[in-house]
């Protein structure tokens, strides 16, 4: 009996409170649709001049509004990664937007931003301006290209300076040497055998240098095209038959079919090329090089890897950090005697990170290596 009391009391307890609360709820519902209509005529709209424009522009442009949304935008600035959707992607782009939005004045600064995952940070030049009203105007230009043409122009001097030096030398050496064995045929024989040698390096020499600095002046993600990795496996191999022939090197392929990633063809498969040759370079004659290719799933997002692999005479753990750096070779006297330019792995990894990608490498001394070149697969979206 009590506990029906009880319930009874609960319920009317619950009728009062409802009656009571209705007037409120009424009035919160009245002042919601107040506040989404305020805030509807209070967000200026985007003037079809200004529309005009920014569609025009060969830079990216987006145009956002007095609550930090993006009102509109070029496809420049969403292929850049500046806009998701409405809102601004990165976080120092939306501050310097409040800054000039508070300050009504124009600025302008350098970022660092990123297309999209897997993609190479780009450089930015930005140019914010306070349009009114809560309006403001961005302006951003990837000068990703000139900065990589800057640092190329401060390092070619100190690499070609050094290195040009030693084969530049050794022909000078040898033509005195050739000039004065003028009456010996076989001293002559062997100081020309030897001063085409050298001459053969420094031409390829000046070939890898130019072909680094072409890499870093080009950005393959600008204009990319879909890239069979089966031809650029097959057609680095096929580049390789006779330097492996001559060294007697074993060499192999085991290509997965129907793979492709985004990017340009050639420097692909001159990043391959320049991974065989370094594994055929510094094997022992009669060795094994294989290359392999797979798709790989890694957090949901797929990827391409190409292999190299060798049982040469690998590479030391303190040596491993080292070897993606221009010029440097795990064995300088090896390297030399085999035509090594310490550009090839440079050229790789600059070749990687152009495509989104990047390069590994595991080694043991006395062992082998193998390096790996991973790479965003791409997605058909049709």
């Amino acid at each position: 009996m009590i506990e029906d009391v009880e319930v009874v009391l609960a319920v009317v307890l619950g009728l009062a409170i409802g009656l009571a609360a209705m007037p409120v709820l009424r009035w919160l519902r009245v002042l919601s649709r107040a506040t989404q209509a305020d805030l509807a005529e209070r967000t200026p709209e985007v003037s079809g001049q200004l529309e005009a424009t920014i569609g025009l522009l060969r830079s990216a442009a987006l145009v956002v509004g007095p609550y930090d949304e993006v009102l509109m935008s070029n496809p420049r600035a969403r292929t850049l990664g500046l806009v998701r959707g409405s809102r601004i992607v990165p976080e120092e782009l939306l501050d310097l937007v409040r800054q000039a939005r508070r300050s009504g004045q124009g600025m302008g600064s350098a970022l660092k931003g990123r297309r999209e995952l897997g993609m190479p940070v780009v450089e930015l030049a930005v140019r914010i301006v306070a349009l009114g009203d809560g309006l403001v105007l961005a302006i951003a230009d990837d000068r990703s290209a000139q900065v990589r043409t800057d640092e190329i122009k401060r390092d070619f001097v100190g690499n070609v300076s050094h290195e040009l030096k030693t084969p530049v030398g050794a022909i000078r050496v040898l033509a005195e040497a050739l000039e004065g064995a003028y009456d010996d045929p076989e001293a002559v024989r062997r100081f020309s055998a030897r001063l085409i040698t050298e001459t053969d390096r420094l031409s390829e020499l000046i070939a890898q240098i130019i072909e680094l600095s072409r890499l870093q002046s080009d950005d393959p993600m600008l204009q990319p095209s879909v890239v069979s990795v089966d031809d650029v496996a097959r057609a680095a191999v096929d580049q390789c038959r006779e330097q492996a022939l001559a060294r007697s090197v074993q060499l192999n392929a085991a290509i997965a079919p129907g793979l492709t990633v985004l990017g340009d063809e050639h420097q692909l498969t001159t990043a391959v090329v320049n991974l065989i040759q370094n594994a055929i370079n510094y094997s022992d004659l009669g060795a094994r090089v294989s290359v392999t290719t797979r798709r790989p799933v890694d957090d949901d997002d797929d990827f391409v890897e190409i292999a190299v692999s060798d049982n040469g005479i690998g590479i030391a753990p303190d040596e491993q950090d080292r070897i993606f750096e221009r010029f440097y070779r795990v064995d300088y006297a090896r390297g030399r005697a085999e035509g090594g330019t310490g550009l090839g792995l440079a050229i790789v990894k600059h070749t990687a990170g152009a495509h989104g990608g990047s390069v590994n490498v595991w080694s043991k001394p006395g062992q082998g290596s193998t390096f790996t070149l991973r790479l965003p697969a791409y997605q058909d979206e049709r």
